[in-house]
C-alpha cells in the first residue's frame, strides 16, 4: 500500500487469491506495467507458489509475454509451447507506467492497451482446444524486475456490457400509421436478439441487390456495410450487380459472416469460400478459411464429407451482430461518414440545420426506434432528410460518432454535461449500448455534488433502472451528508424520496435527521433548516399553506421516521410542539413512542412493527469529552470495540485497526506509541517525496469492515519543541483520493512539549464516512533543523462510528 505498486524480481511469480476470475476461463485483467521487457502474465487452474516460473510448469496454463526478445516481440505460450510469436505488438514502456488489458473467452486471447478495458485491441487469438478452466492470474517477469499497479480483475459480462441484461428500452412515441403488432415486437425486442444480423438479405434500407448464380436469385444488400467490410464492386450510381458464377449457399455464406460475425459451410466448400473471401477482399474470413484448412492437413481425423465447419469473426462476444463483434472496418466506417459516400438520409437539427449526412442501416443496427423509423412506411422513411426537434446537436453529433465508432470518444467522457445529454439522447432513441456506457462513464466520474442532480435525471428514465438504484443506494448510506450539505434532494421527485427513505441500507446518525428531510422536502424548502423552524413557521399558519400539495405526502412519510429510537427529552419536546396540533399523524407517532419509551417494551405488534427496531445500519455515537478520554473509536477499537477490557490496539491477538506513517518503521517512528496512551519522549513520522514534493503523515486504516463520521479529534505533541502549524486532517474511502476534513493554516495551537491539543470537525465533510483517516504536513514545522518532521505521540478520533 504504501509503495503503490508491486515488484516482482526476476525469475519469480506473484499471486494472490483474489486475483482470479469469477467464472473459470472467462475474464478480464486490467492493470498498469513498468518495465523495459518482459511483462508476463501466467493464467492457470490453481494458485501457483512465489517460485513458480512458467518455464517450469507442468500443468495446463496460458503465459502471455509482452516484450518478449528484448522488447521487441508479443508471445503467446500454451502449457509451455509457443503458440504465437509476432513481431511489434504488445511492446513494454520502460519510461513510465502503461496500461494494457488481457481478455480471455472460452480460448478467444485478446489484449490490449489502454485504461479501459475492451477497447483499443492490439492483438487477438483464438486457441482451437481452449482450457476453459484457467482462473487463478499470477504476475511474472523474465531477467529484469517488473512493477505491476492498478491491478483489476473484471468479469466480462459485468464489464463489457455491465448492464444489458438488466436494461429495457425506453418509451418511444410512434405515429398513428404504425402497426400495432410490429409496435409490440419493436418494444419487447430482447437487446441481444437485434442488430445488423437483422438486416441479412433484407430488403429494408437497401440499396444494392445482387442477382447471384445461374438461377439469379435476387440477394438485396447495403453499399455502407460491404464498403466497411471488404472490396465489393459498388458505386454511388449502380443498383444491380450480377455475379452469375457465385451459387448462392457460397454468397450466403460469405453474407453471414460480415452481418452475423459467423457462418457455416461444408468443408468441401472451404476453399471455395476461400477464393470468394480473397475475391471481395474480405481479410478476416479468408484468415479463418487458412487456418481451418491448415488444421485440416495436419489432422486428418477432422476430415469428413457429412460435416459443417463453423466459423467465427473472433471477438469478444462471439454471435453478437453489433459493430464491434463484427468483420467491419469502424476506419473505414468513419471514412464513409466524413465523406458522404453512398449516406442516404440527411438529418437536420430544427433551428441548427444540417448536422450530419448518415446510413440509415448504421443508425438502425444499434436502434430500434431509428430502424422503426426508417421502415414503417412514415414519411421519414420515404424521404432522403430527417429533421428533429429539441435535440441538442454537440450530443447529437456525439451520439453519431459513437453509432460509427462503436465507443465513446474522449471529449465526451471528459464532459459530464455532455455525457448526460447523451444519456437523454441513448433513451430517446434506444440506443441500449450507448445509455450503457454514458450510465457507466457518469458513476465512474460522481462527485458527491453531483449525486443528487444526476438522480433527479435518470429517475424519469425507465432504462436506467441500474444506475438509479445506484444512487438511491448511496443516498441511503450517506443521508446525513446530502440533507446537510444542499436542498437539492427537496427537488426529487415523491416516488425517488420514498425509496431513499424505505431503503433497508439507509444510515443516520439520529432519527431527527429524517424527520428534518421529511418537513424540508414537504415545503419545497430552499435552505436547509431544522424542525424547529417548522414549529415557529406552523404557529402563524396553515399546514396546508405550508406544505401545499405535498401536505399528503408528509403525512405518507412521518410513519417511517422511528420516533422510538429518539432521546427521551427530544420526544418531550416534539409532544409539545406546534407540529402536533396541526398534523394529527405527527402527534400520534410521538405519543406511541414516548409511551414505548416508558414501558420499556412492545406488545408483539410492536416487536414486528420496523418503527421499534434500530436500523441495519446504525452509527454508534462516540463523542469527545476531554482530553485524553476514553470515548474515542481508537480506544473503542482496543476494548475490541466493547468486548473486553482495553489492551493496545496495534498489539491484541486480532488487530481491529492500523496504523502507518509516511517513513519506514523504526525506533522512533513506531505506530503503536499512538495508541499506547503513554507519553513518549519522541515519536515522529519522516517525510517522503510525493509528486516531487515532502509530504509526511500519520493515516489510520479503520479495517474493511468500518467507518468514521469524525467530528472531532485530538493530537498531542511528544517531547520535541517541533510545533507543527499547517496540517490537515483528510478522509478517504480506499487510501487513495483524500477529502479534506479540516484545515489548519498558522495554527499556533501546540506550543509546548507533551501538550494536548483537540478540533472540533464542522461542515458537510464531517458527515462523510470514511475509512481511512491521516494527519499530513502542509508547510513546515518550527524546528528548523528537521521542519519535516511530524512529532505527535497520541492521536485519536471521535465520532459516529459504523
Amino acid at each position: 500500500m504504501s509503495a503503490k505498486f508491486l515488484t516482482v524480481p526476476p525469475f519469480e511469480c506473484a499471486w494472490r487469491e483474489d486475483l482470479k476470475f469469477r467464472e473459470a476461463g472467462r475474464g478480464c485483467v486490467a492493470f498498469e506495467a513498468f518495465a523495459c521487457n518482459d511483462v508476463t502474465l501466467v493464467f492457470r487452474e490453481n494458485v501457483g507458489s512465489q517460485g513458480y516460473h512458467y518455464k517450469r510448469d507442468s500443468s495446463p496454463h496460458y503465459t502471455i509475454i509482452l516484450g518478449s526478445h528484448r522488447n521487441r516481440r508479443l508471445r503467446i505460450e500454451v502449457n509451455g509451447k509457443a503458440v504465437v510469436d509476432i513481431a511489434g505488438v504488445g511492446l513494454c514502456c520502460s519510461s513510465s507506467f502503461q496500461s494494457y488489458w488481457i481478455s480471455i473467452y472460452d480460448g478467444l486471447i485478446s489484449i490490449g492497451h489502454g485504461k479501459y478495458p475492451f477497447q483499443d485491441v492490439v492483438f487477438q487469438w483464438l486457441d482451437s482446444c481452449p482450457n476453459c478452466n484457467v482462473q487463478y492470474i499470477g504476475l511474472s517477469s523474465w531477467d529484469k524486475h517488473v512493477k505491476y499497479r492498478n491491478v483489476n480483475v473484471l468479469s466480462l459480462t459485468h464489464t463489457h456490457m455491465p448492464l444489458s441484461k438488466h436494461v429495457v428500452f425506453g418509451d418511444y412515441q410512434v405515429e398513428d400509421e404504425l402497426d400495432a403488432a410490429d409496435s409490440y415486437n419493436y418494444k419487447h425486442m430482447d437487446y441481444d436478439k437485434w442488430g445488423l444480423k437483422n438486416f441479412l438479405e433484407s430488403w429494408d434500407l437497401s440499396d444494392v441487390l445482387f442477382i447471384v448464380g445461374e438461377e439469379e436469385k435476387p440477394v438485396p444488400s447495403h453499399k455502407a456495410i460491404l464498403a466497411a467490410s471488404g472490396n465489393f464492386p459498388v458505386c454511388s450510381s449502380s443498383f444491380v450487380i450480377n455475379i452469375p458464377t457465385v451459387p448462392y449457399p457460397l454468397f450466403h455464406a460469405l453474407l453471414h459472416y460480415i452481418y452475423v460475425g459467423w457462418t457455416q459451410i461444408p468443408q468441401e466448400q472451404l476453399g471455395s469460400l476461400r477464393a470468394l473471401s480473397i475475391q471481395f477482399e474480405v481479410m478476416p474470413l479468408v484468415k479463418q478459411c487458412e487456418e481451418t484448412m491448415e488444421r485440416f492437413k495436419l489432422d486428418k481425423t477432422l476430415l469428413g464429407t457429412d460435416k459443417n465447419v463453423e466459423l467465427t469473426y473472433p471477438s469478444i462476444r462471439p454471435h453478437c451482430s453489433t459493430l464491434p463483434s463484427l468483420p467491419i472496418s469502424i476506419h473505414q466506417l468513419r471514412q464513409l461518414k466524413l465523406t458522404g459516400q453512398f449516406s442516404d438520409v440527411s438529418i437536420y437539427i430544427e433551428s441548427y440545420g444540417l448536422i450530419a449526412r448518415a446510413h440509415k442501416i448504421v443508425l438502425s443496427l444499434w436502434s430500434i426506434p431509428f430502424a422503426r423509423m426508417f421502415t414503417n412506411g412514415m414519411s421519414e422513411s420515404m424521404s432522403s432528410e430527417v429533421t428533429l426537434r429539441d435535440v441538442p446537436p454537440e450530443a447529437f453529433r456525439a451520439m453519431l460518432d459513437c453509432l460509427y465508432d462503436g465507443q465513446l470518444h474522449d471529449n465526451v467522457i471528459d464532459s459530464g454535461a455532455l455525457l448526460l445529454q447523451l444519456l437523454l439522447l441513448a433513451d430517446q432513441f434506444g440506443v441500449t449500448f450507448l445509455q450503457q456506457e454514458c450510465c457507466k462513464m457518469l458513476l465512474e466520474c460522481l462527485s458527491e455534488d453531483s449525486v443528487c442532480p444526476l438522480l433527479q435525471v435518470v429517475s424519469s428514465i425507465p432504462s436506467c433502472r441500474i444506475i438509479k438504484e445506484s444512487l438511491q443506494r448511496r443516498i441511503s448510506m450517506n443521508f446525513d451528508y446530502y440533507i446537510s450539505a444542499s436542498t437539492d434532494f427537496v427537488l426529487l421527485d415523491e416516488t425517488t424520496l420514498i425509496n431513499i427513505i424505505k431503503h433497508p441500507d439507509l444510515t443516520v446518525t439520529s432519527e431527527e435527521k429524517v424527520l428534518n428531510a421529511i418537513l424540508m422536502f414537504g415545503m419545497n424548502s430552499k435552505e436547509l433548516f431544522g424542525w424547529e423552524v417548522v414549529d415557529q413557521l406552523i404557529v402563524n399558519s396553515k399546514s396546508e399553506l405550508l406544505f401545499d400539495e405535498r401536505l399528503q405526502l408528509v403525512h405518507d412519510l412521518l410513519p417511517f421516521v422511528r420516533f422510538p429510537l429518539l432521546q427521551y427529552s427530544l420526544l418531550e419536546k416534539l409532544q409539545n410542539s406546534n407540529i402536533g396540533q396541526h398534523i394529527p399523524v405527527f402527534q400520534t407517532l410521538v405519543n406511541e413512542a414516548i409511551n414505548f419509551v416508558k414501558c420499556g417494551l412492545a406488545g408483539l405488534e410492536n416487536e414486528e412493527n420496523v418503527r421499534f427496531q434500530h436500523r441495519r445500519s446504525s452509527y454508534k455515537e462516540l463523542q469527545y469529552i476531554c482530553d485524553g478520554d476514553d470515548h474515542g473509536v481508537l480506544y473503542f477499537a482496543g476494548t475490541s470495540y466493547g468486548e473486553h477490557p482495553w489492551v493496545n490496539p496495534l498489539l491484541a491477538e486480532q488487530r481491529k485497526i492500523t496504523i502507518t506513517a509516511s517513513s519506514p518503521h523504526s525506533r522512533y517512528t513506531d505506530p503503536k506509541v499512538l495508541v499506547s496512551r503513554t507519553y513518549q519522549g519522541t515519536c515522529f513520522a519522516g517525510p517522503r517525496l510525493e509528486n516531487g514534493q515532502n509530504c509526511t503523515w500519520w493515516m489510520v486504516d479503520l479495517g474493511q469492515d468500518h467507518q468514521l463520521m469524525c467530528n472531532y479529534y485530538t493530537l498531542r505533541q511528544d517531547g520535541s519543541k517541533a510545533f507543527p502549524r499547517f496540517w490537515n486532517i483528510q478522509g478517504s474511502q480506499e487510501g487513495k483520493s483524500w477529502t479534506n476534513l479540516w484545515v489548519h493554516e498558522n495554527d499556533r495551537s501546540v506550543c509546548k512539549p507533551g501538550q494536548f491539543a483537540s478540533w472540533p470537525i464542522v461542515g458537510p465533510n464531517a458527515l462523510l464516512p470514511f475509512r481511512y483517516f491521516r494527519v499530513v504536513l502542509t508547510g513546515p514545522t518550527t524546528d528548523a533543523t528537521n521542519p519535516w518532521n511530524f512529532c505527535i505521540c497520541y492521536l485519536e478520533l471521535y465520532g459516529y462510528f459504523l
